[in-house]
């Protein structure tokens, strides 16, 4: 079954008009907060410089 088979409303809410108006609110982020390294309680620097310099030698 297709959403337009089903039968359409009537009366007061086949007459209302829908806005689509955002109000001028930001729209949400793409990432929370928890999901960064901070709200994981990581360091924000990196570890690739000290991972680097303890690379064994037959690497």
């Amino acid at each position: 079954m297709d959403m337009r088979d089903e039968p359409r409303p009537s009366g007061a809410d086949a007459e209302r008009t829908v806005e689509f108006d955002d109000d001028g609110l930001a729209p949400l982020p793409d990432q929370s907060t928890d999901d960064t390294d901070r709200g994981w309680g990581e360091r924000p620097d990196s570890n690739d410089d000290r991972l680097y310099e303890d690379r064994p030698p037959h690497w």
